[in-house]
């Protein structure tokens, strides 16, 4: 699934479409994950601006409404010529004024869409109890001490949670323990500020290197250009089970929580 880095990349492919008008929209089916908007009511609006939150893309419309979306699974985003042919599991079409059209793919359908007013956006149950943002100013080392305070739960669950941050998947959630030092099974409540200081600089170091390598393309995720990232040559832990350690040469381990598997190093990460 594409997470925090991922959506950011396709956010950031998606620049020329803003000041652009959308004149003509084409749906192949009626639904994804949930059944779609009325996307045919987007035919004359003009998208002002496109920003992410969580893992949700928001295109700003010039009428005061947002279209949001949510990659799912395998969910893609295109920008070709209106006139090039549909692609397999293509589902979404919106022509632009300037002769190219945004198309929407997803092989699993489990994307999904909607479309409200910006004024309503913050207050959906999509958006109304998610966590800061991990590279914004609200996620520190006191936000997250005061996050965990009591908890016994694992602490690569919490960093996992929506509700504490949000954007921090398996992927990047394994690598940015590696570099804080902290073993995934341990209490959240039992570790310190400093070491929790750790970790925030972790996540924030993990995810921008991510965002700049153009995310990790693991099985289906590719950019808006159709290109896939490459932060998967940078992986430290995850799918490197039985590998030896690149900092000390102990052999890396699996283990599974909440049904997801985690990868650690037992020397450096206690």
């Amino acid at each position: 699934m594409p997470e925090l880095p991922e959506v950011e990349v396709v956010c950031r492919g998606l620049a020329p479409v803003v000041g652009r008008s959308i004149v003509g929209v084409s749906c192949h089916r009626t639904g994804l994950r949930y059944p779609l908007p009325d996307l045919a009511g987007l035919a004359g609006c003009r998208v002002t601006a496109i920003r992410r939150r969580a893992k949700y893309l928001l295109f700003e419309l010039d009428d005061g409404r947002v279209l949001i979306w949510h990659l799912g699974m395998t969910g893609q985003f295109h920008l070709l010529a209106t006139q090039a042919p549909a692609a397999l599991h293509e589902h979404v079409q919106l022509n632009l004024d300037d002769g190219r059209s945004l198309r929407y793919r997803d092989a699993r359908r489990f994307g999904y869409a909607g479309l409200m007013a910006a004024a309503d956006v913050m207050d959906h149950p999509w958006f109304a109890r998610l966590g800061p943002e991990p590279l914004g100013d609200d996620f520190d080392a006191a936000y997250l001490l005061a996050f965990c305070r009591g908890r016994k739960a694992p602490v690569k669950s919490v960093i996992m949670d929506a509700g504490c941050v949000v954007g921090v998947g398996n992927i990047y959630a394994a690598e940015s323990l590696f570099r804080a030092g902290i073993h995934p099974a341990r209490a959240a409540g039992r570790i310190s500020q400093q070491r929790l200081a750790a970790l925030v600089l972790a996540i924030r170091q993990v995810l921008a290197e991510a965002i700049n390598a153009g995310g990790s393309t693991i099985s289906d995720f590719v950019k808006a250009d159709g290109k896939p990232g490459y932060f998967a040559h940078s992986f430290q832990v995850y799918g490197r089970e039985g590998e030896p350690c690149l900092r000390c040469g102990t052999v890396i381990r699996r283990m599974v929580q909440s049904g997801r598997s985690s990868f650690y190093c037992p020397d450096c990460q206690h």
